[in-house]
């Protein structure tokens, strides 16, 4: 289920969301997706996440915690699917929220309380207690809009390059170029303020484009590629490689209805 707030945070916010599940699978991978993620679990104080460098190897947070921009992806543990409550933000409109700049959070997760302090215990204590989804809805669009009368110092090109960027343009010169910035400093801002770098940004769109024509679409892959504006088939598997740990057809057939968005089943083994 999602809610998407009201104006002023739909500036920032894509939309909230809660799920609730008991899937048969243990783990599941998390996509890069350019955006970050502020999550709570209402079941257990608790989160496990597993790294692509080693999945194996299993980081502990508190049972609130924010995702920062991945450049690759990571795994969670599913028994967290019992109650999640999330925010969904919108490419680079996490600082003002949560009060530091995504360049800081980028491939990490980190306790909300590092952030907000005790209100994040408050947060999730208040969220947990709620008798409906519509209440806790109510009561995390609240605190988000409470955290927005912080002062935050965001650039004004930043947004500009996003609409770029998200067109397809790859060339992140030609971006500068247009906005009046040298590459240089398009790319320092922009990482501060998103958590990747432009290239990085494009390069996770192209792909999320992909993805989504594969899962709707009877195209071939190299069709797929030259929608989506790669090279050649090739360079489309480099990027799924990268971005999600599997080869185009394992990933497609890895994806299922019931699964959140940018979420995919975890093979066993």
């Amino acid at each position: 289920m999602t809610y998407e707030p009201a104006p002023p945070l739909s500036m920032f916010v894509e939309y909230l969301w809660w799920l609730r599940d008991q899937p048969s699978h243990a783990r599941e991978r998390i996509l890069a997706s350019g955006t970050q993620e502020l999550v709570i679990n209402l079941h257990e104080d608790s989160f496990e996440i597993g790294s692509a460098d080693d999945e194996a190897c299993v980081r502990r947070f508190s049972g609130a915690m924010v995702s920062g921009a991945y450049s690759r992806y990571f795994v969670i543990d599913t028994r967290a699917h019992a109650s999640l409550i999330g925010v969904h933000f919108k490419p680079g409109g996490s600082w003002p929220v949560l009060g530091t700049p995504p360049g800081e959070l980028a491939d990490t997760h980190v306790d909300l309380s590092v952030l907000w302090g005790i209100k994040a215990r408050e947060l999730r204590e208040q969220l947990g207690t709620a008798r409906t989804t519509e209440e806790r809805f109510r009561l995390l669009e609240a605190a988000l809009l409470a955290r927005l009368s912080q002062p935050c110092c965001r650039s004004a090109v930043v947004p500009a390059a996003l609409r770029h960027l998200m067109r397809g343009d790859m060339n992140v010169g030609r971006v500068a170029s247009e906005l009046g910035l040298s590459r240089r400093r398009l790319i320092e801002l922009f990482t501060t303020e998103v958590g990747t770098t432009p290239k990085l940004f494009a390069r996770i769109q192209r792909f999320q484009t992909a993805l989504a024509l594969a899962g709707g679409s009877t195209w071939t892959w190299a069709e797929i590629a030259l929608q989506a504006g790669y090279c050649d088939q090739s360079h489309l598997i480099r990027d799924f490689v990268t971005f999600s740990g599997f080869a185009p057809t394992i990933l497609v057939a890895n994806l299922g209805p019931q699964l959140k968005e940018n979420h995919v089943t975890q093979p066993t083994g």
